[in-house]
Formats: structure tokens, C-alpha cells, sequence
């Protein structure tokens, strides 16, 4: 049932490749950094999977963004932004579709990848440890990786300008444990993203 769960898993990913191949690359990039702070906080084997599952799939409801939102070469409207801001949900019904016990949980890590340690986050405003810890990884891996990418609106940032504003945001955004864990997995050039 596990290796079905997977094969669903990686269809869906590659669905998202052929819907927009940047965000399954960016999502490529996640499930790597999500892995590398999955090791450092010693996740089990069965753990790692769960993980890699939701930071693969963590995106996947920007299947249902219409390009006018999802390829914008700006900045959004603040009724862009709202739009933007339903990819969890829609990723969460998405996944929550597939009917498997293990599909349930990744669907509760899908929603919850934009809430901010702060409870400033998106959609539920969730606190503190209250965010499922899987969401916390993948909310790090995924700010990482956004900002050192190259977009329409903005310029790629190096690593240290990237870990700077992470650390800004240490009890913000992010948790500060996992920021700890995370800094000493991204001080090893071979844990980055190639284009960081």
C-alpha cells in the first residue's frame, strides 16, 4: 500500500512538472533540503518518507492557480495574493483524494507549509509547535529555496543574504529550533541547492 501511496505521489509530481516545470524544480529543491533537516533531527526511516511525501507534494495545489496569478512576472494584487493563498487548501483536497490513511497525514502537512511560528501564517493561523512539525521543515526548505531562486520580481540572493533573513525571521516565520538544526545543514555547500 506504501509503494502505491509513492507511485500516486510521484504522478501527482510529475502532473505538477507538465502544469509548471518550475514549481516541480523548486519542488525537487524542497524535498533535498527538507531530507538533509529531516537527517540532522534524526527522523526515522519511516518519518523521512512521510516528509518527503509532503514537501513533494507541498505545492501541488498550484495545479488549480490560474497562469494570470501563477506566471505573473510581478508582484501580486491583494486579490492575487488571496488566490495565491489557496494552494494549501487545494493541495490539502487534492491529497486528502487519494483515500489512504498515510495520504491523510501528508494532506495536513500540505495545508499547514505556510504558517508562521508567530500564528501570522496562512490559512488557520497556527502557533508555535500547534504547526505540525513536517510543515515547519518544509516551510524553511521552501523560504530557502524561494528566495535564492531568480524571480520576475526579485533578484536571486546569495546564501549568507538568504540565512540572514532567516535568522530575521527566527520566531516569526520560523522556528527557532529547526533554524539551529537548519544553519548547520546549509553550512555544508553539498546540502544546497545548486543555484544557491
Amino acid at each position: 500500500m506504501e509503494a502505491a501511496l509513492e507511485q500516486i505521489v510521484h504522478s501527482l509530481s510529475v502532473a505538477l512538472g507538465e502544469r509548471h516545470s518550475g514549481t516541480r524544480f523548486h519542488s525537487e529543491r524542497v524535498i533535498g533540503l527538507s531530507r538533509a533537516l529531516g537527517i540532522q533531527i534524526d527522523l526515522s526511516e519511516k518519518e523521512m518518507r512521510v516528509l518527503t511525501m509532503g514537501a513533494r507534494l507541498h505545492d501541488i495545489g498550484k495545479i488549480a492557480i490560474p497562469d494570470r496569478v501563477l506566471t505573473k512576472p510581478s508582484s501580486f494584487e491583494e486579490a492575487e495574493w488571496e488566490c495565491m493563498k489557496q494552494h494549501p487548501l487545494i493541495g490539502e483536497r487534492i491529497v486528502k483524494a487519494i483515500g489512504d490513511k498515510q495520504a491523510l497525514e501528508v494532506a495536513t502537512i500540505v495545508r499547514h507549509h505556510h504558517e508562521h511560528f508567530d500564528g501570522s501564517g496562512y490559512p488557520d493561523k497556527l502557533e508555535g509547535t500547534a504547526i505540525p512539525l513536517f510543515s515547519r521543515i518544509i516551510s524553511l526548505a521552501d523560504s530557502y529555496d524561494a528566495i535564492t531562486e531568480c524571480r520576475a520580481y526579485h533578484k536571486a540572493r546569495s546564501h549568507r543574504e538568504v540565512m540572514d533573513i532567516l535568522v530575521a525571521e527566527t520566531g516569526i516565520k520560523h522556528d527557532p529550533d529547526l533554524l539551529h538544526a537548519f544553519c548547520a545543514v546549509v553550512d555544508k555547500p553539498e546540502n544546497r541547492p545548486s543555484l544557491a
